[in-house]
């Protein structure tokens, strides 16, 4: 009983030495060393619900938030903001696939913590003309080597950033723990740079497809030897036909590498660049898309530009592809189809074509729809391509030649004739033979008949004998 009271006190003693001792180091602490326990007037807060959508959603993706909220708890922070059109527009398209990627997490936080400084520095805290001074300041950036943005004064008196950046927005949002500035540019650290442009260099080196192990030939047992090489610029050996892949839905082409297994064109690249240039001449985004989607077409084009063939791609524009309706795009492989009935495997361009239609009235173009022709012919001094109500002119010429690939832009979606089939011989023969009765064979059992009735020269009495 004693050693039971014993304990009681002991337990009582303990839990009131741990509620003084809480409760004295308690004043001593920092209310804001907690990262959770952010004021709703943080600045950033107040830069998550700014007009800089592009540069919260940069920070939120590099998952800087907890970073930042210990930075806010320990000083105010000054955060030099580019604005949506820099991030979104006028950034390199490579580099912000290079940053967005998983593996580039680092590259793209240091990109964002060179933008913020731990330290409050207003408008009125920048150096002024009169000095010709520059203000360093150290960042948040801790992996760049040369971690200090300069603030400086233009020719006119604006304000720069790292020498580049012009302000703005100075001072365009004030909070109680820091400030933005708005600024004209990303700035971008040279260890991030530097970065980009090793990735970017061992990509196109690291492109190159491995080689196949080789072949043994089982009548001679000995090493089959590679084909011939075919000097650059010379027409293929096999036809267009047998190099295509057997269909983008049983068995897609490889993406080839830089310049093909001869190393003679890079028929992926001109590819990309003939779809980019779709983009940037406008009214054929459908096209495009369609393309891009269709990685199967698209790698498969490739591959027959870098094994030395040429294509002619009849585009219909965007007003064209609008009119496509539900029945024609959802049979399974019907995309692939109809873009295989708009690849001429023929190198054409608007003057030859319609040189060739003023000369000889139609002409019959080879598509990669076997067995499937286009037929083109000239009208309103311009080329026509297909018949009746699913014809389409060629509408702009020459949207891009580069002498393996060229693209003429129709007006229309073109479709295959569909062959005449045969009429019934019901309905022609009323009209082109007339109705002939045939005579009935006689039974097996009546020629036996007729032939004992003849031998007693009975059978002129039957007249089923004759």
């Amino acid at each position: 009983m004693g050693s039971l009271n014993y304990g009681a006190l002991n337990l009582i003693f303990l839990t009131f030495l741990l509620i003084t001792i809480d409760s004295t180091a308690l004043p001593h602490q920092n209310p804001k060393s907690n990262s959770t326990q952010i004021n709703s007037n943080s600045v950033l807060v107040a830069l998550l619900d700014s007009h800089y959508t592009e540069l919260s959603e940069l920070v939120e993706k590099a998952l800087l938030l907890q970073t930042l909220e210990e930075a806010v708890s320990r000083h105010n922070i000054t955060i030099f903001a580019p604005n949506n059109e820099a991030l979104e527009r006028q950034m390199d398209p490579e580099f912000k696939r290079f940053l967005l990627e998983p593996g580039n997490l680092k590259s793209l936080q240091n990109l964002l913590l060179f933008h913020i400084i731990p330290s409050r520095v207003g408008s009125k805290e920048w150096p002024r003309k009169d000095f010709e001074s520059i203000a360093h300041h150290k960042t948040l950036c801790v992996d760049e080597a040369d971690n200090h943005l300069p603030l400086t004064r233009g020719n006119s008196g604006e304000k720069i950033v790292g020498g580049l950046a012009r302000v703005t927005r100075p001072d365009d949002v004030i909070r109680p723990d820091g400030l933005i500035h708005g600024i004209e540019r990303l700035l971008v650290p040279r260890s991030v740079q530097e970065d980009f442009n090793r990735r970017r260099s061992l990509t196109s080196i690291s492109a190159v497809l491995p080689e196949g192990a080789p072949v043994v030939d089982p009548r001679t047992h000995r090493l089959k030897k590679p084909a011939t090489p075919v000097p650059a610029g010379a027409p293929p050996v096999l036809p267009v036909y047998d190099a295509m892949a057997p269909g983008p839905s049983l068995a897609p082409a490889p993406a080839p590498g830089p310049g093909g297994p001869r190393h003679h064109f890079d028929g992926e690249s001109q590819v990309k660049d003939f779809i980019q240039t779709l983009l940037h001449y406008g009214g054929y985004n459908e096209l495009a898309d369609i393309l891009v989607n269709l990685t199967s077409l698209a790698t498969e084009m490739g591959k027959l530009v870098s094994e030395g063939y040429v294509l002619t791609v009849l585009a219909p524009n965007d007003e064209a592809m609008s009119k496509l309706t539900t029945d024609q795009l959802s049979d399974p492989g019907a995309p692939e189809q109809i873009m295989y009935y708009h690849l001429v495997p023929e190198y054409q361009t608007e003057e030859s074509m319609y040189n060739s239609v003023r000369r000889f009235g139609k002409v019959q173009y080879d598509t990669l729809r076997l067995p499937h022709k286009v037929v083109a012919e000239e009208a309103d001094g311009s080329v026509k391509f297909g018949q009746g109500e699913g014809s389409a002119y060629l509408f702009d010429p020459d949207i891009y030649t580069d002498g393996r690939i060229s693209v003429q832009g129709i007006d229309g979606v073109l479709f295959p004739m569909e062959e005449p089939t045969e009429k019934p011989a019901s309905k022609v023969a009323p009209t082109t033979a007339p109705k002939v009765v045939a005579k009935q064979r006689r039974g097996k059992l009546l020629e036996v008949a007729c032939s004992i009735v003849g031998v007693f020269g009975q059978d002129s009495h039957f007249t089923s004998c004759y």
